[in-house]
């Protein structure tokens, strides 16, 4: 009887245990976003884990997949953001490569306001283990 409750305690502890790292594991900045048309002149993104608030950012990109000039944001809260919306500031055609990136909100002189320009530290890029957190789509 003892070794029964002993095994059921080691059970639920363990059980516990993972859930807590699966949930520390979502807790990861990720974006998932799908190749959509741009025709409304937005672009958006199904899902965005953040670790602090800050913002999506969309980038011009190529084959190099590089990111290239900002072409619209959206503000992002810390957590889990569901179907985030960037309002782009230029036009975008059929085939355009996007980057939808996660920045951070640091380093900028107001909070609440998009301060990044290409290259720039304010409100720049967030990078776990050195790699940017974003994803690429093509415009429909």
């Amino acid at each position: 009887m003892m070794m029964t409750k002993f095994m059921a305690s080691a059970f639920v502890s363990a059980t516990l245990l993972a859930g807590a790292s699966l949930a520390q594991a979502d807790m990861h900045p990720q974006v998932w976003a799908d190749d959509q048309s741009t025709a409304n002149g937005t672009v958006s993104a199904e899902k965005v884990m953040a670790s602090s608030n800050g913002w999506l950012v969309v980038h011009r990109t190529d084959d190099s997949m590089k990111p290239g000039p900002v072409v619209g944001h959206a503000p992002l809260k810390k957590g889990k953001n569901m179907d985030v919306t960037a309002l782009l500031t230029e036009d975008v055609s059929s085939g355009d490569q996007l980057m939808l990136m996660v920045h951070s909100e640091e380093g900028g002189m107001e909070t609440g306001v998009f301060e990044y320009t290409l290259g720039a530290s304010e409100d720049g890029p967030i990078k776990m283990d050195g790699n940017l957190v974003m994803t690429t789509i093509t415009a429909q």
